[in-house]
């Protein structure tokens, strides 16, 4: 299964701020969407980074609750590690597994094209798991 695949079936909607918003707001956003992240976009709508709620709590525990006022530049990741709808599933939870990390924009030609989690690559895996057993079990009994 590809990333695209994924993203065929939950959708491409993605919950992005931007650099300037301060943190408070964007606990905000997370809240009102039920996400865990949100991909922060340059004023020409460029991925320029990425803020999760990890990213946020260590910011906190560093500066106190007053950080909450702080701008999302602040604590976001520049440097997003992506990938691509042609990936496979695997490539994906790799890139997570190595990273460290929950959330893993798709961009492609420079576009930002969704979002993925790690509960959608696990939903994935267990799905595949589940399909593989039902045919062995088709297999043996025919």
């Amino acid at each position: 299964m590809s990333v695209g695949e994924i993203l065929a079936s939950k959708g491409r909607e993605v919950i992005t701020t931007n650099a300037d918003a301060s943190l408070e707001e964007v606990c905000n956003l997370l809240t009102r969407h039920k996400v865990g992240a949100t991909v922060v976009l340059d004023p020409q709508g460029k991925v320029c980074g990425i803020v999760s709620e990890r990213d946020i709590v260590k910011h906190i525990a560093r500066h106190g609750a007053k950080a909450l006022s702080d701008k999302v530049s602040t604590s976001m990741t520049e440097k997003v590690i992506h990938c691509v709808d042609t990936d496979s599933i695997d490539v994906a939870m790799q890139k997570m597994t190595v990273g460290r990390f929950r959330h893993l924009p798709v961009i492609m030609k420079g576009e930002l094209r969704g979002i993925i989690s790690i509960g959608d690559v696990v939903k994935r895996k267990i799905e595949q798991a589940e399909q593989d057993a039902e045919d062995l079990k088709h297999y043996i009994a025919g």
